[in-house]
C-alpha cells in the first residue's frame, strides 16, 4: 500500500466511476482499476460493490475512506509545511483570477516571486469565477484565485489573502483634505459603483446591510462595468467610490485620487484560492500560494 493508491481509491469514489477518476488524475482506466485492485489484494477485501451501471463503496471502502482522506491532507499539509524551503524548483504555473487580483494585486508580487523562484514561470488568465472553475475542472488550469467565498462539491476553497475597501475621493474634493470621515458622512455624496454583481460591489452593501441601512438611499449617479471606468469617472468628479487601495496605487501617487478612512466601519473581504478537491496541487502551486500568504500585507 502507498499514497498513490489511496488518492485513487478516494478519487474514484468521490468521482463514482472508475473513468471518471482516470481523467481526473490524468491515468488511463486500466491504470486506475489496476491500483484499486492492488489495494484490494493489499487488504484482502473489496473496496468497491460493482455494477453494470455503477459503483459503491463497499463496507470496507467505507471505513477506508475516511483515513485516505486524511492521508491527502497530511500530504497537502506537508507541503505547505516544506513550501518555503524548496527554492530550486521549476514548472509551469497555470493559475486563473479574477479582475481585481489578476490586473492589480498579483502584479506586484510576480517581480519578486520571480526572483526567488526563478525556475517557476507562471501563466494567468484573468476571467471570472465560474470560467476559473470550468477551466480547474478540465484541468486546464491548476488553481484559481477568486473575490468571493463559493461552494462546489468538487472544490477546495480556503482563504489566502485580505483586502478592505476605502472610500476614493478626487484629489481636488473637499474630503481630500481630511484622513478619515465617518460613514454617515461619507454617504451623503455621490457614489460612483461598479455593477451590481461584481465583488466589490456586493462587499461595500453587504456591509451596509449589516449596519442596518437601505441601498435605496445610496446615491449611485453611475454604474460601471470596470474598476478602470470607476476610476476615470472618479478622477472626472462625477463622484466617490469605494475600492481596493490596491487599485489605485498610481492614481494616488499622482495625486489625481485620495484614499479616505472611514472611522467607524470597515468593508474588509478576503480573496480566495479555489482548486480541485480530488487533485493535489503541484508542489511549485503550493509554494506560490504559500508566498502570497506571506507576501500578501507587504
Amino acid at each position: 500500500m502507498n499514497f498513490h493508491q489511496l488518492h485513487i481509491f478516494y478519487t474514484v469514489s468521490e468521482k463514482g466511476s472508475f473513468s471518471a477518476a482516470a481523467q481526473a488524475l490524468h491515468m488511463t482506466q486500466p491504470a486506475v482499476t489496476m491500483q484499486v485492485q492492488s489495494l484490494e489484494e493489499y487488504f484482502g477485501t473489496k473496496l468497491f460493490n460493482r455494477s453494470t451501471k455503477k459503483i459503491v463503496l463497499s463496507d470496507a471502502g467505507r471505513t477506508l475512506l475516511p483515513f485516505a482522506l486524511r492521508s491527502i491532507e497530511l500530504m497537502r499539509e506537508t507541503d505547505q509545511a516544506m513550501a518555503a524551503y524548496t527554492h530550486m524548483l521549476e514548472g509551469r504555473l497555470l493559475l486563473g483570477s479574477s479582475l481585481t487580483i489578476g490586473e492589480y494585486v498579483l502584479p506586484r508580487l510576480l517581480a519578486p516571486f520571480g526572483k526567488t523562484y526563478p525556475n517557476i514561470s507562471v501563466m494567468l488568465k484573468i476571467m471570472n469565477t465560474t470560467q476559473i472553475m470550468e477551466e480547474i475542472t478540465k484541468h486546464q488550469l491548476n488553481f484559481g484565485l477568486i473575490e468571493a467565498e463559493v461552494t462546489h462539491p468538487d472544490m477546495v476553497i480556503e482563504p489566502v489573502m485580505e483586502d478592505e475597501l476605502k472610500l476614493i475621493v478626487p484629489g481636488d474634493h473637499e474630503l481630500a483634505g481630511r484622513s478619515e470621515v465617518p460613514l454617515e458622512e461619507a454617504l451623503r455624496y455621490p457614489f460612483v459603483l461598479r455593477e451590481q454583481g461584481s465583488g466589490t460591489r456586493r462587499v461595500m452593501e453587504e456591509q451596509l446591510l449589516a449596519r442596518g441601512m437601505d441601498l435605496g438611499e445610496l446615491q449611485v449617479v453611475m454604474e460601471l462595468g470596470s474598476t478602470g471606468a470607476v476610476k476615470s469617472a472618479v478622477e472626472a468628479g462625477l463622484g466617490i467610490t469605494m475600492l481596493s487601495p490596491s487599485t489605485v496605487r498610481h492614481e494616488i501617487a499622482l495625486g489625481l485620487l485620495k484614499i479616505v478612512d472611514i472611522s467607524d466601519a470597515s468593508f474588509k473581504r478576503q480573496f480566495y484560492a479555489i482548486h480541485q478537491k480530488s487533485t493535489l496541487l503541484p508542489i511549485h502551486a503550493v509554494t506560490f500560494l504559500s508566498f502570497l500568504r506571506q507576501h500578501a500585507e507587504d
